[in-house]
């Protein structure tokens, strides 16, 4: 049996409006699903920042997608717009204590904003089709909705208008600045400033350490097998000016892309660790340059390729940068591991051959 339209009339049957001039409203405009949430953050929320923090379940810190209410908002209070992942969420309401509204939450893959931009999750398209999900125009009159400025790189604000009727507002970086913003209805160039100051890089440092420790850990205990405790030293000593030195030493270090930041940190360490080794080595002449050139080629990669991760969690590399990187400076990194490897075994066989 053919189900009937709700645009049939409900006489003929036919495509047409409905003899009492009435449509079925529910049918056309659902309402809305509205989540409930608050500003205040628990502490088990912020003990689970923490673990957030520290790389633990790395992807599994997620918001459901979808409208919530914060207070009691009416059809005039602001729509701020963020990602669904927990650490941007918890910012977002802390920040708006007192105010009333409502919570935009896309579904970013539990990806923060900025970085979702540049993979294109917190973007366009799903900013429409989540307004359309939502009935959103069926909850608020003024058809706006603030964008945190760091998903600017994704979300085009004129085809959201397009394509759903509303305007899209930047609010500031920082969502503790956007009490402000609505009270003035501007950001300023203070608001509009990244601000990546030495406390935002100390932050990121535990995620890293969690990815990386394990590998370098069994890279060092291999080094002290093969080549002895200066090796191992090096390893460590690189990749802590990988994981350490690059954040904190960033806005100093005299050279643009990170990995370059690396191999600068990478090659100090290098060559601490190949003056150290001819120090310490009574063997030929022959044999130790070589094991000291094997560490200034081998050591400065893994700082570069700590530092290389840096650019996706950062604000100040675009997403193309990072691509370009990783092209670039990829296989440069490989080719110097290599050779350092070569050179490496190269003096070992040797001194073996020489007795």
């Amino acid at each position: 049996m053919k189900s009937k339209d709700s645009n049939e009339c409900c006489c003929s049957g036919e495509s047409v409006p409905c003899c009492s001039g009435k449509t079925n409203d529910t049918a056309i405009n659902p309402t809305p699903e509205i989540k409930e949430t608050v500003s205040k953050v628990t502490i088990h929320e912020w003990l689970n920042h923490v673990l957030a923090r520290l790389g633990v379940n790395r992807s599994g810190w997620r918001v459901e997608p979808g409208l919530y209410r914060l207070g009691n908002p009416g059809p005039d209070s602001p729509v701020f717009v963020t990602a669904n992942y927990q650490l941007s969420f918890d910012a977002l309401r802390n920040a708006v204590k007192g105010i009333e509204g409502y919570i935009l939450v896309l579904d970013t893959k539990g990806v923060n904003v900025w970085c979702a931009a540049g993979k294109g999750t917190f973007g366009t398209g799903e900013l429409v089709s989540r307004i359309k999900d939502t009935g959103l125009s069926n909850v608020v009159n003024r058809h706006r909705v603030i964008v945190p400025q760091l998903g600017a790189t994704g979300v085009a604000a004129h085809e959201v208008t397009e394509q759903t009727g509303f305007k899209v507002d930047y609010g500031p970086i920082r969502a503790s600045d956007i009490p402000e913003f609505l009270r003035t209805g501007k950001a300023t160039t203070g608001m509009r400033r990244v601000r990546f100051n030495l406390l935002d890089r100390l932050v990121l440092i535990p995620v890293e350490l969690n990815q990386t420790f394990t590998r370098m850990l069994g890279i060092a205990a291999a080094a002290f097998f093969l080549d002895g405790k200066i090796a191992a030293s090096g390893v460590a000593g690189a990749a802590s000016a990988g994981l350490f030195g690059v954040p904190i030493l960033l806005p100093w270090l005299p050279v643009k892309d990170y990995s370059n930041k690396g191999f600068l940190l990478g090659g100090a360490v290098g060559v601490a660790t190949a003056a150290a080794a001819l120090k310490d080595d009574n063997g030929r002449l022959a044999h130790k340059t070589l094991r000291a050139l094997s560490y200034m080629l081998l050591l400065p990669p893994i700082s570069a390729y700590i530092s290389l991760n840096y650019t996706g969690v950062t604000p100040y590399a675009s997403p193309s940068q990072v691509k370009r990187e990783i092209y670039k400076y990829i296989p440069v990194m490989a080719g110097m591991a290599g050779a350092g490897i070569i050179m490496n075994t190269a003096q070992r066989i040797l001194r073996l051959l020489k007795g």
